[in-house]
């Protein structure tokens, strides 16, 4: 396992998607569930619990993920809520920006979660705020 644990996260959970599970349990730090908390907030997940193990050796944090069900001709299709989860800084590569270059991701479907001096936050709160940051991942 590497030391992002927000690329290791990002990564359990579009795999979890693409299997269509309905939890995914990722290590849990502060910034997972921040971003967790973030997820919540803008209902791309269900739920998420942070529990530890019994031996008490690892913290993990369980997403409960969210799908869409639309029905056609041949059945029920299970969609899942997030179609993209792209990490975007990376510790070789930081990438920041300013408040009035903060990027809208499908035109204000999707979200960026920038890490910024008052916390995480997405792209539309830091514009209300007027504060800028490194971008972490777009979802849509």
């Amino acid at each position: 396992m590497s030391t992002d644990h927000i690329a290791d996260m990002l990564t359990k959970v579009r795999n979890a998607y693409l299997a269509k599970h309905r939890v995914v349990r990722v290590p849990s730090t502060k910034m997972t569930r921040s971003i967790a908390r973030i997820l919540l907030s803008e209902k791309f997940i269900n739920s998420f619990e942070d529990f530890t193990i019994k031996d008490g050796s690892q913290s993990l944090l369980c997403l409960s993920l969210k799908y869409t069900f639309h029905r056609d001709q041949a059945g029920k299709i299970i969609l899942p809520v997030i179609e993209k989860i792209q990490r975007v800084s990376k510790p070789g590569l930081r990438v920041y920006v300013r408040s009035n270059r903060m990027p809208r991701i499908l035109g204000g479907f999707g979200i960026a979660i920038v890490s910024t001096s008052a916390g995480l936050m997405t792209d539309q709160q830091a514009r209300e705020k007027k504060v800028g940051g490194e971008i972490l991942c777009y979802i849509c």
